[in-house]
């Protein structure tokens, strides 16, 4: 009796391959759009930054602590850092203006003093140092293997020992190739900043230049017409005298009446007074909001300088006559 063997299926070794090629393909794609997405999410959310920052901006004019506010609080989210500072310099100094989120121990630090150097006056070598030097973008990995650490720099030492610091990004503010001030922030792990938060940063420091023009305009416009107001007060205050003096030649209360009540107005005084010397005394002519008892006094008072000042002349006489 003759058996049949069973036949074995043998493995199709060419759909085998096309099945791993496609489930290969179909990761990538995958992983493709999820690169997509993030990349997309990441850019909307920068925008979405940038556009709350302009916001604050126009909501606060000349207003610059919410403005450097919103920049840190943006800067340091969206850049997945742990704090941030923001610093004005002027003449080759850097001052701290603005900051947000520092470790208490380095807050206490840069609170007490003095520092040396003074914190206005950095090493050359320090991060902020070298953008004043430079005006360029200085991005440290790791600020432990950094020059002015192993050279033990108190500020550096104290950045990176009280405030934890590893990672850490120095963007400058520059108006027509001046250097107006710096942004920072800070990471406590080592990890390098991407090229599009470096680039989220440079965009806060280009707006930080804007803000602080915008309030230098502001302040100068503001100023500009305190000084119009006050000469146009001015000039209705002697217009107002002289009208007094052409309606009334011949007398004079009115006229020093007048005065007062504008000198008190203009200078914003409590009280106000004129007084006048006939060569002997000294006589109150007009006052401006004083009381009855007031008057009295002043009179007194100067009655008492009148009396005094015959004694000394006649003190003086009688010296003259035994010479």
């Amino acid at each position: 009796m003759k058996t049949r063997r069973k036949k074995t299926a043998r493995p199709n070794r060419g759909r085998q391959a096309t099945g791993g090629r496609a489930r290969r393909s179909s990761a990538a794609n995958l992983k493709e759009q999820l690169d997509h997405t993030r990349e997309r999410d990441e850019a909307l959310e920068r925008e979405k930054a940038t556009a709350e920052v302009l916001r604050v901006i126009s909501s606060s004019p000349g207003e610059l602590e919410p403005v450097f506010q919103a920049m840190l609080a943006n800067a340091v989210h969206i850049c997945e850092a742990r704090f941030g500072l923001l610093y004005r310099i002027k003449n080759g100094a850097a001052r701290i203006i603005s900051k947000l989120g520092i470790p208490p121990a380095l807050e206490a630090y840069l609170r007490r003093g003095p520092h040396r150097p003074p914190l206005n006056r950095l090493n050359p070598l320090t991060p902020i140092g070298r953008v004043i030097q430079t005006h360029r973008t200085v991005h440290i990995a790791d600020y432990r293997e950094d020059q002015t650490y192993l050279d033990r720099d108190p500020i550096t030492v104290a950045a990176i020992e009280l405030g934890g610091i590893r990672t850490l990004l120095v963007v400058p503010m520059i108006k027509n190739d001046e250097l107006m001030g710096a942004i920072v922030i800070f990471r406590q792990e080592v990890r390098p900043f991407t090229d599009k938060q470096i680039e989220l940063v440079q965009n806060f420091a280009a707006q930080a230049v804007i803000a602080i023009e915008n309030a230098r305009l502001l302040s100068e416009l503001r100023q500009r017409t305190d000084d119009l107001s006050e000469a146009l007060e001015q000039q209705t205050a002697m217009s107002e005298v002289l009208g007094v003096i052409s309606r009334s030649p011949t007398e004079l209360e009115p006229v020093f009446e007048t005065i007062v009540k504008n000198a008190a107005r203009l200078c914003h005084s409590v009280l106000s007074a004129v007084y006048r010397s006939d060569g002997e005394r000294v006589h109150l002519v007009a006052h401006d909001q004083f009381s009855a008892e007031s008057v009295a006094a002043v009179q007194k008072g100067l009655s008492r300088l009148a009396h005094e000042q015959q004694s000394d002349r006649d003190r003086s006489a009688r010296a003259a006559c035994r010479t």
